[in-house]
């Protein structure tokens, strides 16, 4: 009988999520023979009863024999053992430096790496929290726009709503932002900072999630072109503006040519960032897109010092759900945690400060937003992950790459292979040239 871990989650202290639901366990035991073996854990959102009743094996140690092992942020190098196959979120791709020395260690001990990010149809990703992401991003920085006015001696509908992970559910948080909806339908928002004018980079999971929410509120969408002609006295304070931005409308190509999204993917030195825009226009910004370090930053530190010196900027709250740091919202500084997560940054001077007080620009950068909504996002990332979950665990992993029974999105995901890069993933030896054994 094949068997799997699903190992707890250790890297934040209030990280709470599981790749497989005890609903998935009980399918796994019945409809595909597996064994199943969970890691306790105390905080995580399904209790270890559950998993219990779902006919599985609670223990504090995986023993030898369980050699795939389930988990969703990166793992401890001191757990893992020679020729396991994990399956995680290992943020390497990029050559992301922190993670280097775990990646190493996986290649030294033989271990079979598949990365969640890279299971894929061939064209797009299969299994994600991104949609959560979104959601929970979008919840947060509400939160934070009601609180920051709040410690300014304005009262807003936004103060009732709470960050997200102190709501049982999703209905919940939900509910309270169609009371806010229905009180600024009524009542409107404040003269101060009306309207209020609401831009979302991206149209992809975590953009569609984070609209999800937005669009509970009264909102007249309208273009980024707009955006640029529309003067916001003519609008009432019972309307908010949203503006959806895709690459087209963040970049310029250098020499004036018409925008080309391939070319934008395969040349980004070619083109430079025109967001600078529409941020006099903005009250809050949820960053959702996809960046790299090659692609135009959207944000910059120097726009945003000579921004400020002007009178009254508009600008209030970044939601940087993306959260890069140091990438493309350039003050993002770091990724805070879910117990700390947002910052003021004032570009005048450069400073910092953790909270809502302070003058300058506030920062929501929780880099694991998915974990606010455990219950809901756990279950949708498993419902995604089931159906390749015993055929990874029955998979002999001492064949070759080439004669290797795996799905094909799982094969695209495999990084390393028996401790070795699999084809597509050799350039990554690169990254590797300083690292340490």
């Amino acid at each position: 009988m094949s068997k799997i871990g699903i190992r707890h989650e250790d890297k934040y202290l209030l990280e709470r999520r599981v790749a497989l639901t005890p609903e998935h366990v009980q399918t796994l035991i019945k409809a595909h023979g597996l064994e199943v073996f969970v890691q306790s854990s105390a905080k995580r959102v399904f209790k270890d009863e559950e998993y219990q009743d779902a006919g599985a094996t609670v223990v504090d140690v995986f023993s030898d024999e369980v050699s795939t092992i389930f988990g969703v942020k990166e793992m401890p190098i001191d757990i893992m053992k020679d020729n396991q196959t994990l399956i995680f979120f290992s943020h390497t791709i990029k050559g992301q430096g922190y993670n280097m020395p775990m990646l190493r260690a996986m290649m030294d001990k033989k271990i079979n790496l598949i990365d969640y990010e890279r299971i894929s149809d061939g064209t797009k990703r299969l299994i994600f929290f991104g949609r959560f992401a979104g959601i929970a991003g979008a919840i947060n920085s509400l939160w934070s726009i009601g609180m920051r006015h709040h410690r300014k001696g304005i009262l807003t509908p936004f103060y009732k709503l709470r960050q997200a992970h102190t709501y049982s559910s999703l209905p919940e948080a939900i509910e309270v932002i169609n009371e806010i909806s229905a009180d600024i339908k009524t009542n409107g928002l404040p003269e101060e900072f009306s309207p209020l004018v609401i831009g979302i980079t991206g149209y992809g999971n975590v953009s569609k999630g984070a609209q999800e929410i937005i669009d509970l509120l009264p909102i007249k969408e309208i273009t980024p072109e707009e955006l640029l002609l529309i003067d916001l006295k003519s609008y009432k304070n019972n309307e908010i503006l949203k503006v959806v931005f895709k690459e087209k409308d963040l970049s310029l190509h250098q020499e004036g040519k018409e925008f080309d999204l391939q070319d934008y993917y395969k040349n980004p030195h070619n083109y430079f960032n025109r967001f600078e825009d529409y941020v006099p226009k903005l009250s809050m910004l949820l960053n959702c897109m996809y960046w790299d370090p090659a692609y135009p930053r959207i944000v910059t530190k120097n726009y945003l010092e000579k921004h400020f010196k002007e009178e009254n900027p508009r600008l209030e709250v970044i939601g940087d759900v993306t959260c890069d740091p140091d990438g493309s919202i350039e003050c993002t500084h770091t990724g805070t945690p879910i117990v700390n997560p947002v910052y003021v940054y004032n570009p005048l001077n450069m400073n910092y400060n953790y909270g809502f007080d302070g003058d300058g620009i506030l920062i929501m950068a929780v880099d694991i937003l998915p974990s606010e909504l455990p219950r809901e996002a756990s279950k949708a990332f498993g419902d995604a992950l089931l159906p390749f979950v015993s055929e990874i665990a029955k998979a002999d992993f001492s064949e070759s790459f080439e004669h290797l029974k795996l799905p094909d999105a799982i094969k695209r995901a495999l990084i390393l292979h028996k401790g070795e890069f699999t084809p597509d993933y050799k350039y990554m030896n690169k990254y590797l040239i300083n690292t340490n054994k």
